[in-house]
Order: C-alpha cells, then structure tokens, then sequence
C-alpha cells in the first residue's frame, strides 16, 4: 500500500473510531467472505463491520485516544463501529458467533470504556434500547390510566350528586327559597282570676293535706270581685 494510501486508511479509521459510539474488535480467522457479508447484514444499520490492517488501526486508535485497543490488535482483525443501539450490535456478534466458532471477539471500547470478551457478552444479555422503551412507555401507560381512574372517579361521583340536587330543583322550587319565619303567637297577659286560681292552689294543696278546708284568702276574693 502506498504511503498516500495508508494516510487516508488511518485518517478514514481515525474519523470513524472517533464518531462511533463505541468498537468492538473481533478476529474473523477462517471465515468466507460469505460468511462476512452475512455478518454484516447481520448488523444492520447498528453497526459497519470492516477488516483492517492491525498497523493502521493501531495509529488511527492513538490518534482518536483509544489506546486501550491496542492489545487486543493481534491477528487478523475485523472492526465493529457501532452506530446505533450497542446491546443490538453485541447481540448481533454473539450469536453470529454461537453459529460460527470462528468468530473471535475480543473485546472494544464503548463510551470511551474499555470492555473485555466477557463485558461484550454481557452487554449482548441486555434488553435493548426498543424493549426498555416498550417497557417504559407499558409502566407510564399503566400509572397514566390510574392517575386518570383516580381523578375521574370523585368527578363522576360529584357530577351525580349535582345531577340528583338539580333534579330535586326542578321537582320542588321551594328548595331554593328559604321559608319566611312564622310570627311566634303573641304572649296574653293572665286574668285577675287566673291570678286567683294560681294563688289558691298551694293552700288548697295544703288544707287537703291538713284534711281542713282552706281559710279565705282575702286578696284571691278581692281579685274576685274586681272581675
């Protein structure tokens, strides 16, 4: 390859490290390039799968600042830049690689972060970015249709109870007057003799505890007479 050749590869490699969300470095020792084409397809708009020169991808990781690559740059070497969801990429490499031994990863870097084999594996046990979405919007679902049935449930009960008083209403209008105040009975002064009486009932109670008849009482007779 030609000196003006390998600047552009490592410039091209450079740019991609650097505007991929993360690699993941796998050796594809062994495989067709059917095999490969399936592997890409595979990885869809995720992930851009490439073979490169262990030399220039070593410059072009040191250049982007991902130094850590670099042991894991041995042996024919395949790039995953990943574009999009990094667990669908992950997923994506390991069962490519359940189907196809031959597949080695090696590890990768992912925000930055260094991640083993065994990082990469577990990454590709994660539910995906869509699933955990699906599952949030289910769960916001769910806690939006509660907070609705508990808002709801004291209207409904409120509009009945306005629906029940304006029917009320309607069948009686007096309901919305309120009745005059009666005018109590006016307060009649007693009569001398209803005086009298008042004053002859303790002797009187007296006497027929005494077993004699009550003395006269002169004021009860006067009062009497008056009348």
């Amino acid at each position: 390859m030609a000196r003006s050749d390998k600047v552009a590869a490592v410039a091209e490699l450079t740019n991609r490290f650097s505007s991929s969300a993360g690699v993941v470095l796998t050796e594809y020792r062994g495989l067709s390039v059917k095999a490969l084409m399936q592997l890409r397809r595979s990885l869809g708009e995720d992930a851009s799968y490439a073979v490169s020169k262990n030399t220039l991808t070593t410059i072009a990781a040191r250049e982007a600042g991902l130094d850590a690559i670099e042991e894991q740059l041995i042996g024919p070497t395949a790039i995953a830049f990943i574009n999009g969801d990094p667990v669908v990429v992950a997923k994506g490499l390991r069962d490519f690689a359940r189907a196809n031994p031959q597949l080695v990863i090696k590890g990768g870097v992912l925000d930055g972060k260094f991640m083993s084999p065994d990082d990469v594996r577990k990454l590709a046990d994660l539910e995906s970015r869509e699933a955990l979405l699906a599952k949030v919007a289910g769960a916001l679902q769910g806690v939006l249709q509660q907070a609705i049935s508990l808002v709801s449930a004291p209207l409904s009960q409120t509009a009945r109870l306005f629906a029940a008083l304006e029917q009320a209403a309607v069948e009686n209008p007096s309901l919305l007057t309120s009745a005059p105040d009666e005018d109590p009975e006016p307060r009649r002064e007693p009569t001398n003799e209803e005086l009298a009486a008042q004053a002859a009932q303790p002797a009187a109670s007296a006497a027929a505890e005494a077993g004699t008849a009550p003395a006269a009482d002169p004021l009860a007779a006067s009062a009497a007479e008056d009348n």
